[in-house]
């Protein structure tokens, strides 16, 4: 079994102020929620094998928060977690990584997280789960077999519920 956490960057700059938004990075007031909502992570004893990451500035930042902080000390970027990314290659990834990680956390985008988080769990995308800018969506799969459809959520928060 393998515990995903879905974690959305953090508030970024402003959408349209940068010609490339894939270098659009944190905000201060992003950096400073995101390092609080790391830290509660951390309190709470959380610990990631590994961070996969989209390429784009804000997810990658985010995930150095974490990193930083000491959830995990392996981050890797996965072109697939960009917006609009493939959703069955990161199903594929987890289902790889079955027999060496027990914790992985994901950061990306919405509505891509959401929906990998649906296909997870009913098995088929929908609009029904939204992820706030630095929340989490806690996900367990199955000991064995295929990860779409039979995952079963544990945690889903925003952020302000983790800044206490």
């Amino acid at each position: 079994m393998i515990e995903i956490y879905l974690i959305r960057h953090g508030l970024a700059g402003q959408f349209g102020d940068f010609e490339d938004d894939s270098l659009r990075p944190l905000s201060d007031i992003g950096l400073k929620k995101t390092t609080k909502v790391a830290q509660r992570l951390k309190e709470l004893g959380l610990q990631f094998d590994v961070i996969l990451t989209s390429p784009y500035a804000r997810s990658m930042e985010t995930a150095l928060i974490l990193q930083s902080i000491g959830l995990s000390e392996t981050v890797e970027i996965i072109d697939e977690l960009k917006p609009a990314g493939d959703i069955e290659f990161i199903i594929e990834q987890l289902q790889s990584m079955r027999d060496r990680v027990q914790s992985v956390a994901i950061v990306g985008h919405e509505p891509d997280l959401s929906r990998l988080a649906a296909q997870l769990i009913f098995g088929q995308n929908c609009d029904n789960l939204v992820l706030k800018k630095a929340g989490v969506i806690g996900l367990s799969t199955p000991d064995d077999g295929d990860l779409t459809g039979q995952c079963q959520l544990f945690w889903l928060s925003p952020p302000r519920l983790l800044l206490g």
